[in-house]
């Protein structure tokens, strides 16, 4: 198998992070995105972690807020959101 190969199909392997879950969990993640999606942009933002906790009666700094959304590659949507959760319960980097 040439280097090349080798590359795309590790490539290939860390991009099915999201295919661990069956269709039951991936619908209450779902739920749970859209909960968390405070504002329904399909995106969740500072602006709706900061209501999800106000909602819960918590108050988050905003450093706690900005390292969580620092853990992300870049917008959280519901394909990152799962990533994120696939990542945090294996233990491995997508």
């Amino acid at each position: 198998m040439s280097k090349a190969t080798k590359k795309k199909s590790s490539k290939k392997r860390s991009g099915t992070e999201t295919t661990q879950f069956d269709q039951k969990t991936i619908n209450e993640f779902k739920e749970a995105f859209g909960i968390m999606d405070q504002n329904k942009d399909g995106i969740i933002d500072k602006n709706d972690l900061k209501d999800l906790y106000a909602t819960m009666g918590q108050i988050a700094s905003d450093k706690q807020i900005e390292d969580m959304i620092k853990e992300a590659p870049g917008p959280i949507n519901f394909t990152v959101f799962l990533t994120l959760f696939g990542e945090r319960l294996t233990g491995k980097k997508a």
